[in-house]
């Protein structure tokens, strides 16, 4: 068979194939119309009602989907430029503010210390010995001078009476001699010089015997007595305690920042454990000249009156001590924000926002104190702040302008 022939049969067979499908197949049309067969031919291969009917589907199918796109592409254009016109840049951020007020630091000292007698020693024997004699009992009020107790002292009683005996020997013999002309200055010399040695003897002898009475150093408040009679002891023998307490010191210890604050004669006010409610006046009476290295503190000690003997040494005290300070602006806490450079406030001017840079100093739990160049009544935002900017439009909480209709939660 000629090759034309064949060409001819399979273009027949190939058309009546494309005839077939399209009939018996309703989305066969469109897929050739998508590969690139002409709407027209699709047509007259579609025989019969069916495929004009299937043809004019499609035409509407195509042309309902390009309204469909034209008009869902015109919705996404109004939104999106309604969107616009509603976010824009200038838009006025909502936000809550609170003024900057001031706050001062370093105005009060408060510490826990110690008080000791102004005057307290340990009264001790000057001379070793049996304890004879007692003369005070515990909590009796003595003065300077008054014998606490005795030792025994017959040895010194007679070594002062020969004492006695021995210069007044030496002095009627002196005596002579220098009413006598038969002897020679030699001799008067040496009567001179007998006499004198028997007087340090008599002294000495006094001295001794002196030693035997225990007596009061100070005036003070007699402490528990520790020893009995007929206790031998020595001078290291602890007998009593004696405290002056008509005054009362207090040593404390201050942070190092007040080294240049406290200088003695500065007032203190100082509240007893033992007694709450009742406060004790007094002045700093001493600073230590260094600050402690381990601790960095500083010891100070104070002196304060106790006129109704009220207080006793070893007592603990509350001291306190107040100074003019150091004022700085205190801003709320949730107005301070961080960023990569530190520390910074978002300052309300003239309803714009400023990023203020602070420095922290000190925080409590109501406020912070910063170093800054904020003053007193200067506005700051505290709440709203995600979306402040640098020179951005500000709308304060209150301020607003009514009738808006929604309140934007940021």
């Amino acid at each position: 068979m000629p090759i034309w022939k064949q060409l001819a049969i399979s273009l027949a067979v190939l058309f009546a194939g494309l005839c077939a499908l399209v009939y018996f197949s309703p989305g066969a049309g469109r897929t050739l119309v998508s590969m690139g067969v002409p709407a027209s031919a699709v047509a007259l291969l579609s025989s019969g009602p069916e495929g004009e009917g299937q043809g004019r589907r499609q035409a509407q199918s195509g042309g309902q989907g390009q309204g469909a796109g034209q008009g869902q592409g015109q919705g996404q254009g109004g939104g999106q430029a309604q969107g616009n016109r509603r976010g824009g840049g200038n838009q006025a951020i909502l936000v809550a503010t609170q003024p900057v007020t001031m706050g001062v630091v370093n105005d009060r000292l408060s510490a826990i210390g110690d008080g000791e007698a102004i005057e307290a020693v340990t009264v001790m024997p000057q001379a070793s010995g049996t304890l004879a004699e007692i003369l005070v009992s515990s909590g009796q009020k003595v003065t300077k001078g008054d014998v606490i107790a005795r030792l025994d002292r017959e040895e010194q009683v007679i070594l002062r009476d020969q004492s006695a005996v021995a210069l007044r020997s030496a002095k009627e013999k002196a005596e002579s001699y220098r009413n006598l002309q038969s002897f020679s200055r030699l001799d008067v010399l040496d009567a001179q010089i007998a006499e004198e040695q028997a007087q340090l003897q008599l002294t000495t002898a006094e001295l001794n015997l002196k030693r035997r009475d225990i007596v009061a150093p100070i005036d003070g408040v007699i402490g528990i007595v520790g020893v009995n009679v007929g206790d031998n002891v020595t001078n290291t023998t602890a007998i009593v305690s004696l405290d002056n307490r008509s005054q009362l010191l207090v040593d404390f210890w201050a942070p190092e920042r007040f080294v240049a604050a406290v200088r003695p004669g500065m007032p203190v006010e100082a509240r007893s454990v033992s007694r709450p409610g009742q406060a004790f006046n007094g002045v700093v009476e001493a600073v230590d000249s260094r600050v402690d290295q381990a601790s960095r503190t500083i010891r100070i000690r104070a002196k304060i009156d106790n006129p109704d003997d009220v207080l006793r040494a070893g007592m603990s005290f509350a001291v306190s001590m107040r100074f003019p300070g150091d004022r700085y602006a205190a801003v709320n806490p949730l107005a301070v924000q961080w960023d990569g450079e530190g520390s910074f406030v978002w300052q309300i001017v003239d309803n714009k926002s400023v990023k203020t840079r602070v420095t922290i100093v000190q925080r409590n739990s109501d406020q912070i104190l910063v170093e800054a160049s904020l003053k007193e009544g200067d506005v700051v935002a505290v709440e709203g702040l995600q979306r402040v900017r640098e020179g951005g439009a500000i709308e304060i909480v209150g301020q607003a302008k009514a009738g808006s209709g929604e309140v934007a939660v940021r």
